[in-house]
């Protein structure tokens, strides 16, 4: 299997500061998840994001508490991997208070994505998916040259490749995994395609913005993640 493990950070900006804060809540949080053993089920039903009740108009709160929850131990630590790989960056340009909004709505926008997708399911929803998904398209735009490191576990070697063939692939992916789930949107393996796919959409839309905005504060540096 192959992991991404590091790229190319840019020269000065704003200390990552809530990038790392929300690596921590989400840890901490799964964690409290463990604490609760045989609760846990009814835990996440209540705060995780059922569409079928978001449809109509119930317990929208669970928008903006799902995007901290997880599922398991892969679930965590894939998204926060993703999280401390591809943040830093643009918190890095836009600052700690513009990037936690930026954040917060790219999770709620992929969740109601999956809504108009699923508007009949009763499957809540975890994970910050959306909202990393939403980092990664804004990141594609901002950084397309910015160079990857992966790791390929099973010859235990490493190599670089540019963050818009990464990112890309990525994405590629998650449409195809996406268009083929349209039949059958429970049958998914738990997994919400179409919240990723609207977030990093979102954030493909948020990156010209913000490239526009504040592309010529930042020039790349060799300390890598």
């Amino acid at each position: 299997m192959i992991f991404p493990i590091g790229d190319d950070n840019i020269i000065g900006g704003h200390k990552p500061l809530v990038s790392y804060t929300l690596i921590l809540l989400n840890c901490a949080l799964f964690f409290y998840e463990l604490s609760l053993g045989t609760n846990v089920e009814l835990f996440l039903k209540t705060y995780g994001t059922i569409p079928f009740e978001i449809k109509n108009g119930e317990d929208l709160y669970t928008l903006f508490t799902a995007i901290f929850l997880h599922g398991g131990w892969m679930h965590l630590i894939g998204n926060m991997l993703f999280l401390w790989i591809f943040a830093d960056n643009i918190e890095a340009i836009i600052g700690s208070t513009a990037f936690l909004l930026f954040y917060l709505v790219g999770g709620i926008s992929a969740s109601l994505i999956h809504v108009i997708a699923a508007p009949a399911s009763m499957v809540p929803t975890i994970g910050a998916s959306g909202a990393i998904s939403a980092v990664m398209g804004t990141y594609l735009v901002m950084f397309p040259r910015s160079r990857v490191k992966l790791i390929f576990i099973l010859f235990f070697s490493r190599f670089e490749i540019p963050a818009i063939i990464f990112l890309g692939f990525w994405f590629a992916q998650q449409l195809m995994s996406g268009m083929a789930s349209v039949s059958n949107i429970e049958a998914t393996g738990g997994i919400a395609w179409w919240a990723h796919i609207g977030g990093f959409l979102y954030g493909v839309l948020a990156g010209f913005i913000i490239k526009n905005r504040y592309g010529h504060r930042y020039s790349y540096g060799k300390n890598r993640n």
